[in-house]
């Protein structure tokens, strides 16, 4: 259940009193700064509108208060899941229809069409075209498409399970519209980022676009933040720790392949700009 600010009141008003009332009906809170004001966070809207309520009645604590907990809901199942995150789920099966039908990076008849450089095998050599080409050609559709290519099971589930964690969050918080533009916009930055650092070469996945809605909901949650965007600190470090592990180029010494790092930091920086943006509107908003 997500957590709902109650109160922002100023730093000088004295909850103590009401805290205590909370206390003594066992009511979970939690009481944060934030912004020059000090905010009362409780467990769903439900019970934050008891809360507020309670608060006007008794801003200095009662003995005699009474508050009725809601009950705790069920987790949702994964159908409610999907249909409360279409637009997520939507990109994860267009996702699984492309490894099939690529056979997991291995049908290169298909992933020419989809590669952000047009290609022909020869032998075992590869021949990519330049973006000059793509663009005068008007194949402007592989800016996009290579955010789709996964070469692998692993690397394919990864990515899948990253993007549903966090465009469900987006998909909640700022809508379907803003996912879908974020995603778009952030496999372009991506994309666009490791062609210029490594010139043509055929690479592909989500890992742009994730680290792109990492960064957005990074630092829109510094600037505005909201309980969507809240991410356990150990995930954020381990994120930023595996791009730098990467970046060392450790596993291409170790012939476990090609990593696109310049991808990687394209999405973050792009997605930290649309964060900082984001959330400095909702912060303007109240």
């Amino acid at each position: 259940m997500s957590a709902v600010a109650v109160l922002r009141l100023p730093v000088q008003t004295d909850l103590t009193g009401f805290v205590g009332l909370l206390q003594r009906l066992q009511v979970p809170h939690r009481v944060s700064e934030e912004a020059g004001e000090q905010v009362l966070w409780v467990p769903g809207e439900q019970l934050a509108e008891q809360v507020r309520d309670l608060y006007a009645r008794y801003p200095q604590g009662g003995a005699a208060a009474q508050l009725t907990l809601p009950a705790e809901p069920r987790p949702a199942g994964l159908v409610s899941q999907l249909k409360g995150s279409p637009l997520t789920a939507v990109m994860l099966a267009l996702t699984l229809l492309v490894a099939l039908l690529t056979w997991g990076g291995e049908n290169y008849a298909v992933i020419r069409w989809l590669s952000f450089s047009d290609f022909r095998i020869d032998g075992q050599y590869i021949h990519l075209s330049y973006l000059t080409a793509t663009l005068e050609g008007g194949q402007w559709w592989r800016l996009i498409t290579p955010m789709f290519i996964h070469f692998g099971i692993l690397h394919l589930a990864m990515n899948s399970l990253w993007y549903w964690e966090l465009g469900r969050r987006i998909e909640a918080r700022q809508g379907a519209l803003m996912l879908l533009g974020l995603s778009v916009l952030f496999s372009l930055a991506s994309n666009v980022a490791q062609y210029s650092f490594a010139g043509p070469a055929l690479f592909g996945g989500l890992s742009g676009v994730l680290y792109g809605l990492l960064g957005h909901c990074w630092i829109f949650q510094r600037m505005a933040p909201n309980p969507a965007y809240r991410l356990p600190r150990g995930v954020l470090v381990m994120m930023l720790a595996w791009l730098v592990i990467c970046m060392t180029g450790v596993f291409e010494l170790l012939q476990f392949g090609s990593i696109a790092n310049a991808a990687h930091v394209g999405g973050l920086v792009a997605g930290c700009f649309t964060g900082l943006v984001g959330g400095l509107l909702a912060r303007r908003r109240g």
